[in-house]
């Protein structure tokens, strides 16, 4: 007998760019959250809980793929939706406290694009967060937040596309075993 091919191995998110960053916003979130806000203020655990979600639902809809394309896609949703929650919570850092939120396309952001694009986990980025001010490591994790929105919002099209062309769990069911009797 051959292999199956219905059930594909999925789980491999670690390698996923979107999660690799949704990391690292989860790092820096944690160091933010901690150095700059009072201890038992109600916004830590709902900054640091929204990039926790971030990160935990794209590896748990990568795991969950393999049988449900659409728990895989809700589950990449909720990690959408949930660093879009973060961000507002960044802006909002910036606007009360009348700090600058860095334009899109300026310099500083740009230089922040690119130096993170190489950055595979959040050591190096941590390092220098002591010496950078609320306002700057705000605006580094907008960055970033937006970078990971525009890769899950790819990622999850490509779910959509993969589940158009190969259908659900059932259906693969299905045509596994019409072409195992075909043999």
């Amino acid at each position: 007998m051959g292999e199956v091919s219905f059930i594909p191995q999925q789980g491999f998110y670690r390698n996923l760019r979107a999660y690799q960053l949704a990391e690292i916003i989860y790092d820096i979130t944690f160091y933010f959250t901690g150095r700059f806000f009072r201890s038992g203020d109600r916004t830590v655990d709902q900054m640091v809980q929204a990039a926790r979600s971030g990160k935990q639902n794209i590896a748990e809809g990568s795991s969950a793929g393999s049988t449900s394309k659409e728990t895989e896609i809700k589950l990449t949703n909720v990690a959408k939706a949930s660093l879009q929650e973060l961000l507002i919570d960044y802006e909002d850092y910036l606007r009360v406290r009348g700090l600058e939120k860095w334009d899109r396309e300026s310099k500083k952001v740009l230089q922040t694009r690119n130096y993170c694009k190489t950055q595979k986990d959040s050591s190096e980025i941590i390092k220098k967060l002591p010496e950078r001010s609320d306002e700057t490591i705000a605006n580094i994790a907008i960055t970033l937040i937006h970078q990971a929105d525009k890769l899950l919002y790819g990622f999850i099209e490509k779910q959509k596309r993969d589940f158009l062309r190969n259908g659900g769990i059932r259906e693969q069911m299905s045509r596994a075993r019409r072409e195992f009797r075909g043999k």
